[in-house]
């Protein structure tokens, strides 16, 4: 248990989004959101920063309109990372258990995970994660604690996150230069898996599948452990520009469109329904049958699902999952997704949400996502509430985790009902 409340910052660098969460952990261990701030993702592409002093303007921006809303300043990030650079495999390594006694100790299980870490490695990779996924004493399997057992040889069965050395440490200088250091790097998807799935699924068996702005992150779980992650080099950007190019407007549009008329099965629109489009100069408009826009979205709706069963299949993943399959992140709000996606891979599946997000979406100020129904739906949320659980779940929290400036508490309470009656007034 805490002494004190911590405060934790998370940081989600996504292709189209930054989106920075502010929360404070109590000393029930309850995670409280305290501010949240949206911009725009500059110097991204498919979630590899291209050029960062607009990655780090971006991150700054959004810090700062967390720390406006939270009332306090922070100096460090758990940091998202994402990127068709990202790849992972499975490690075993293997030490004798030390000591008379042949008890289990701390010694032994950090020389255990470092055996296993003897991987290859190339000059332009580093590892991200170590993830332990069982330890075996003298044969015995599934073991989670090994710490106090006792036996003469102790095995562990490890999940392996690598990424390109250079992509790390360009995000790295991206945060620093916003005026963060960074607590640890987080795999986007490992994030989203502690926001959205339940330990049930974890266990049985389940695929989460987060369709981000430029890239699709796969994580797969069986009996409670990590067994696969891959990221595909495709995402919900790519259906705005299918939009753009089939229905000739701007991009802009496109995306507008995609979120507040789009669905990912034609099936679901009725035949006579018409939507606004702008033309290309963005100064007139036209009349389309909204079947037009969904018969754009489904095609590459149905290529990425297709992609990731061939990735499960082709790493025998998906016999591992009973529990189906959670998709998340901004292109699983389209109509009809999920029911695509099931038909396609052949399991059961569902959107899955964060918690502790209630109440802040309608009143954000947000120049990234367009609301729909006055609000920013919960799956954007997704890696933002991951990272702070995860950081919360590891008990990597630090007394000094940033904060240096507390304001008076009626100032910050005065803020957030300024700032909602300004958006009630708005939508």
């Amino acid at each position: 248990m805490l002494a004190t409340q911590q405060i934790v910052t998370a940081i989600d660098v996504g292709t189209k989004k930054i989106c920075a969460l502010i929360a404070e952990i109590n000393r029930e261990m309850e995670i409280e959101i305290i501010g949240v701030g949206f911009m725009p993702s500059n110097g991204l592409r498919k979630g590899i920063v291209v050029d960062i002093d607009m990655a780090a303007e971006s991150i700054s921006q959004a810090i700062d309109k967390a720390e406006r809303m939270a009332g306090i300043e922070v100096g460090s990030a758990f940091v998202g990372i994402a990127g068709s650079h990202i790849s992972s495999e499975n490690s075993h390594g293997v030490v004798a258990i030390t000591g008379s006694e042949k008890e289990v100790k701390q010694s032994d299980i950090d020389r255990v995970m470092e055996a296993a870490q003897i991987v290859p490695l190339s000059q332009e990779e580093e590892m991200i994660h170590v993830l332990p996924r069982e330890f075996i004493i003298d044969g015995t399997r599934g073991i989670r604690h090994p710490k106090g057992m006792s036996g003469v040889r102790l095995e562990v069965e490890t999940h392996i996150v690598k990424g390109s050395s250079t992509s790390v440490s360009n995000l790295v200088k991206s945060v620093r230069r916003s005026g963060l250091e960074v607590n640890e790097i987080v795999l986007d998807q490992l994030a989203s898996s502690y926001a959205v799935l339940s330990s049930d699924e974890r266990e049985l068996g389940v695929a989460l599948i987060d369709i981000g702005g430029g890239t699709t992150d796969l994580i797969v779980f069986h009996e409670g452990n990590i067994c696969y992650t891959s990221v595909l080099p495709v995402g919900g950007n790519h259906v705005s520009n299918d939009i753009a190019v089939g229905l000739r407007t701007p991009v802009s549009e496109a995306e507008k469109l995609k979120i507040l008329h789009g669905a990912a099965s034609c099936d679901l629109i009725e035949q006579e329904e018409e939507i606004e489009v702008l033309k290309p100069s963005g100064q007139e408009s036209r009349r389309v049958n909204r079947r037009y826009l969904c018969r754009v979205i489904e095609p590459r709706m149905e290529e990425i699902f297709q992609l990731v069963r061939q990735e499960l299949k082709k790493t025998g993943s998906r016999e591992m999952t009973p529990a189906g399959m959670v998709i998340t992140g901004g292109a699983s709000l389209l109509e009809g997704s999920c029911q695509l996606a099931s038909d396609i891979m052949g399991l059961p599946v569902r959107r899955g949400e964060p918690g502790y997000v209630d109440g802040f979406s309608d009143i954000i100020d947000n120049p990234v996502y367009i609301k729909k129904d006055g609000r920013i739906p919960k799956p954007v949320f997704s890696t933002g509430v991951g990272l702070l659980m995860y950081a919360l779940k590891n008990q990597k929290l630090s007394r000094s985790a940033g904060r240096k400036k507390r304001k008076n508490k009626e100032v910050v309470n005065s803020f957030f009902s300024k700032l909602k009656s300004l958006f009630d007034d708005f939508f």
